[in-house]
């Protein structure tokens, strides 16, 4: 069985909390950590009351740092909310301070499973995590693109009236604008995507999978039911040393950054990071996605 610290208890955080509750994981102990003790001891205590109805036996508690200490998954969910009009990448400098105040007290620990990032921006905050903790690169993941990814098989099915379990497509690059769908890579069933959709139903489906979590933020205020979900799918991966191949952001040795490219998790984290056999178009994007990612890091720099 397995010990998960949550750090930052808001939407996205107790959303993945609520998720590993209700799905079956290995996690038999669950411990939320947030600024806000109170609200903390609450949430803790409203989750313990589902678990005589959950999948699995789990302790859930209000805690603190020094609960990373036996830690198998550190997931970070703290940091700003990205605002209506903002960009994840607006958000940097921001999560930047916050970042640094969490990963200090957790070296503070003799933490040395697995961190499980999803603040926003996401590949930079990934990439901060790492330096600030001196983590090998390979137990350091953020969320990446798997919950675009996510939305992209949605869409799909909804347009093709297929299964979205027999769609097999990634978005990959910066979990933000310059996101991308390689096309030329994506399957329906076993056919290419262009078999049941136009050049105009990709431009759609592109423009929707780039633009839902700001159509989200304008109608909401924030987005979190999905990714609390795309954690937890990353979660068991790992606990269950599945092998699973998910568009997590990852790192990535040829250009010094982390970013989403489909990924290989186990026990260990990444176990690999698969290289797509990308168009001459589709490379240019990645290009201008890993550009955009380096120019925030630079900016931190």
């Amino acid at each position: 069985m397995a010990k998960v610290v949550l750090i930052g208890c808001g939407n996205v955080g107790m959303s993945y909390a609520y998720s590993l509750v209700n799905q079956k994981t290995r996690v038999s102990e669950l411990v939320l950590v947030d600024l806000n003790k109170e609200k903390v001891e609450g949430e803790a205590l409203d989750l313990m009351h589902a678990v005589s109805f959950a999948p699995n036996k789990m302790n859930i508690k209000a805690g603190d740092y020094y609960d990373c200490n036996n830690a198998d998954i550190v997931c970070i969910c703290a940091g700003r909310n990205q605002e209506q009009g903002e960009t994840r990448l607006d958000l940097v400098k921001k999560n930047y301070q916050v970042f640094k105040s969490i990963i200090s007290e957790i070296n503070k620990t003799n933490f040395n499973g697995i961190y499980l990032i999803a603040t926003n921006p996401l590949d930079v905050m990934t990439y901060i995590t790492q330096k600030l903790s001196g983590f090998p690169k390979n137990k350091v993941i953020g969320s990446g693109t798997i919950l675009d990814t996510a939305r992209l098989r949605y869409l799909i099915s909804e347009k093709t009236k297929i299964n979205p379990k027999s769609i097999h497509g990634f978005v990959i690059g910066e979990h933000g604008d310059s996101e991308f769908i390689p096309w030329s890579n994506t399957l329906i069933g076993l056919d290419k995507a262009n078999k049941f959709l136009t050049k105009n139903d990709m431009s759609k489906i592109t423009y929707d999978v780039r633009n839902s979590a700001y159509d989200i933020i304008n109608k909401k205020g924030s987005t979190c039911y999905g990714i609390g979900i795309c954690l937890t799918k990353i979660t068991n991966a790992i606990l269950n040393d599945s092998n699973k191949i998910l568009t997590v952001s990852s790192y990535n040795e040829d250009y010094d950054i982390y970013i989403g490219e489909p990924t290989i998790l186990g026990k260990s984290g990444v176990k690999k990071v698969l290289k797509l056999n990308l168009s001459d178009d589709d490379k240019i994007k990645f290009e201008e996605s890993v550009n955009a990612i380096q120019t925030v890091i630079n900016t931190l720099n």
